[in-house]
């Protein structure tokens, strides 16, 4: 089905890392008995390290449009993606300096998302193993406000504990399913 049909509504979690746009996914997956899309990056990343290159970032792009292209025909109403290109174009910068493949942003503008959940680093960091950017959390998440406010994508700021994600989180989604 091509990608401007849209028949499954896609809401897209970000932020920077350790904010728990992992568990969130989980989540609303379950909570809307539908399924998620796991960060592609971190799959990579833990086959194949964090000395990446520009190509790792371009193999983690197509691979994450790829695994959500495989999951919203699986998905129920609503497809839940643990992270997009906006993210993957963030991290890039960090890595590289403030630059980004073209392509990567350029692939980040086509695809459409039905709603952003932000979230914010407002929880304690836990260093799992390939986590390395503590200090650049503040920075990561206003980069990414910018973005979707420049872009004036549609985005609701995920903070405070854990149920207060949750019933936040919730209520943008039944919003985007039309059930709000």
């Amino acid at each position: 089905m091509s990608e401007t049909s849209r028949p499954v509504k896609r809401v897209a979690l970000v932020g920077p890392e350790s904010c728990g746009k992992s568990y969130l996914s989980e989540y609303l997956a379950r909570h809307f008995q539908t399924v998620f899309v796991e960060e592609y990056g971190r799959t990579y990343c833990e086959k194949f390290g964090m000395d990446l290159t520009e190509l790792d970032f371009a193999h983690i792009a197509g691979g994450q449009l790829y695994r959500e292209d495989e999951m919203a025909p699986k998905a129920n109403g609503v497809l839940i993606c643990d992270t997009e290109l906006i993210v993957t174009q963030v991290w890039s910068e960090i890595y590289f300096n403030g630059v980004c493949q073209p392509w990567i942003e350029w692939a980040s503008r086509q695809r459409h998302y039905d709603h952003y959940l932000l979230l914010a680093p407002d929880i304690p960091w836990v260093n799992d193993g390939l986590r390395e950017y503590e200090h650049r959390r503040d920075w990561m998440f206003q980069r990414l406000h910018d973005i979707l406010k420049e872009r004036k994508l549609p985005f609701t700021i995920v903070q405070g504990d854990f149920e207060t994600r949750d019933k936040v989180a919730v209520a943008a989604v039944l919003e985007v399913r039309g059930e709000r």
